[in-house]
């Protein structure tokens, strides 16, 4: 049974820059998630994202899996591809998603993204794109606040290179409503932590989300995350807990069934592959040395991903 929960709200149009970090701060370190308001994204464009992505998910199987996703992480997963939680039981997780990995990259990392026909869905690839470039800029926004609230520049991130080519990922995920009995008690979402910077998420409205603040609490409570129509929900990824030497939180969190079909779209804002991940010094000392080792971001994500994929 899930516990009530309410999560920071921070207004990014508020004009005092140091008081949204500080509340982005606290946010971090007690929650590992939050909410934005007044974030830049156009609703008439999230608006479109959801109705597209409905679009790509309602295609007939054959026509999705022409667009499975590759070694270079770009296009389709069906039900079951992924498992987010190693010690589940099952063969995987429910839901199916697609992503759209950094749009002017060259050929870093091999990219090419995949897209579905213009000739079924010609207003796909445009409206993913717009989708991608405003909230690659809200991210931006809030990596800049993040940075205020450790008392860093407000351009760290760009300063060190995190920001120059980041690997960036929008990531469109459908949860089935109707779930067949020998799936009674998996999972749409696995319990996972994400593994990058920070990941801006947006759902349609239906339950199901959950985080675990003590992941090491036994036994675990998990508590919902509630819909604030219009606001859009971040989290801490690993790599920022790393840097923060575990003050900020990289929350567990997963997807419950709950037998209506959901959508949401999730995108994840992580470091240019090369950007080296260390304790920044302000987090760590004598007294609280840097509890993980340095590691390149790419290192670390595809660590993370070869472990999730079969």
């Amino acid at each position: 049974m899930a516990g009530s929960l309410h999560l920071p709200v921070v207004d990014l149009a508020l004009p005092d820059l140091r008081a949204a970090a500080e509340s982005i701060r606290q946010a971090c370190v007690e929650h590992g998630f939050f909410y934005v308001t007044n974030h830049g994204v156009d609703r008439g464009l999230l608006e479109a994202v959801f109705a597209e992505s409905k679009r790509f998910f309602d295609l007939p199987m054959e026509d999705k899996m022409a667009l499975l996703r590759g070694a270079n992480h770009r296009g389709y997963t069906p039900p079951y591809a992924e498992k987010l939680d190693a010690s589940s039981q099952f063969v995987g997780d429910l839901k199916e998603s697609f992503y759209i990995g950094p749009l002017d990259d060259g050929d870093m990392h091999n990219d090419v993204n995949q897209w579905p026909s213009e000739e079924r869905l010609p207003s796909w690839k445009e409206t993913m794109k717009l989708y991608f470039a405003a909230v690659l800029d809200t991210g931006t926004r809030i990596l800049s606040l993040v940075a205020l609230g450790l008392d860093l520049d407000a351009d760290f991130f760009h300063k060190i290179g995190a920001l120059k080519c980041p690997s960036t990922f929008l990531r469109l995920l459908h949860y089935p409503g109707e779930v067949h009995e020998s799936d009674s008690g998996n999972y749409g979402a696995s319990a996972h932590s994400d593994y990058g910077m920070i990941t801006l998420l947006v759902t349609d409205g239906t339950p199901g989300l959950q985080i675990c603040r003590e992941k090491d609490r036994n036994p675990q409570l998990w508590e919902d995350v509630h819909h604030i129509d219009g606001a859009l929900i971040i989290n801490i990824g690993d790599l920022l807990e790393r840097w923060t030497n575990c003050a900020f939180r990289s929350t567990l969190h997963r997807v419950v069934a709950i037998g209506k079909e959901r959508y949401s779209v999730a995108f994840f804002l992580d470091p240019n592959p090369d950007t080296l991940v260390q304790c920044l010094e302000s987090c760590c000392s004598e007294a609280c040395p840097p509890r993980f080792p340095p590691i390149k971001s790419w290192d670390y994500i595809a660590g993370r991903l070869n472990s999730t994929y079969k």
